[in-house]
């Protein structure tokens, strides 16, 4: 029985998930973008937000939190210097999930987790947003209804001047 079980366990001991998401997550930081099985992702999320979350105040009791789960100095640079600035102002929510489908070999569903301010091809400002209101009956189809039905009438009318 898995009572009170919140987590996936991966299949995987303690200290072997411990250290994949340490790399996993170093890696993310690192490229902002990782290719991973969706379980491993949905597992990755809430162990990597925090530590983003703790980036927002550059502190030296911040900065040792974050190592000590990363395990990398690199990454920890990277994160507090490039990453935090990105991400000030967000409230939460920095990573994305986007699934790519079923992996060749044992049909494994794949994704890209990515951090959401580094990709462009998603990224939304907030001012060239635009709602567009569609009804079942377009109106642009009216309009041009109405055109043809003009311009026919202009040609009946050219083709009977051109006969007096």
């Amino acid at each position: 029985m898995r009572h009170r079980k919140k987590f996936n366990h991966l299949g995987r001991k303690t200290a072997h998930r411990k250290a994949m998401f340490a790399n996993m997550a170093t890696s993310l930081i690192m490229h902002k973008r990782i290719k991973t099985t969706l379980a491993k992702a949905k597992a990755l999320r809430p162990y990597i937000e925090p530590l983003i979350t703790k980036s927002k105040t550059d502190t030296t009791h911040s900065r040792r939190i974050v190592f000590s789960r990363l395990r990398d100095k690199d990454a920890v640079s990277e994160l507090f210097r490039d990453v935090a600035q990105k991400i000030q102002d967000r409230p939460g929510g920095y990573t994305r999930i986007l699934k790519i489908g079923k992996r060749l070999g044992d049909n494994a569903e794949m994704c890209y987790i990515e951090l959401v301010d580094y990709n462009e091809t998603y990224s939304v400002d907030k001012q060239t947003k635009t709602k567009k209101r569609r009804s079942r009956r377009s109106k642009s189809t009216k309009v041009a209804d109405t055109n043809t039905v003009q311009n026919n009438n202009d040609k009946v009318e050219e083709k009977k001047e051109d006969k007096e």
